[in-house]
């Protein structure tokens, strides 16, 4: 009980410490899981002509898209490239659209990490 009286701060921080380290894994979940719950929604609607509902989800899709994880943005294009042909142009399409735009930004986002690998190369020299 002594160990306890003596070290009651350090013991009460360490739990206000693990109590809000479990909020934020559990903050950052929800978001996760709230964005495929998104696209999902939006890709049922695309499918069953309610294009207005999905328009909106796709608009919302849209201003996600440059502060998702690349992991969420892989999934994202895997999961449109079944929906999808990749070698056709079809504009009218959203979902073709939301494959097109999440693999434009795939492809920007690979610039950034090849001009990291090519500098760290270069430093090693």
């Amino acid at each position: 009980m002594n160990f306890f009286r003596q070290y009651r701060f350090v013991l009460l921080f360490l739990v206000l410490l693990v109590f809000c380290s479990i909020m934020v894994i559990r903050q950052l979940k929800g978001k996760e899981s709230k964005h495929v719950e998104i696209r999902e929604a939006f890709i049922l609607l695309h499918t069953r002509g309610y294009t207005n509902y999905a328009n909106r989800l796709y608009e919302v899709l849209l201003r996600e898209l440059p502060q998702l994880p690349n992991k969420n943005l892989i999934d994202d294009f895997q999961r449109t490239l079944i929906l999808v042909d990749p070698l056709g142009n079809h504009p009218e399409n959203l979902i073709w659209k939301y494959h097109w735009t999440v693999s434009n930004e795939m492809e920007r986002r690979s610039e950034g990490g090849l001009k990291q690998a090519i500098k760290l190369a270069e430093e090693a020299k």
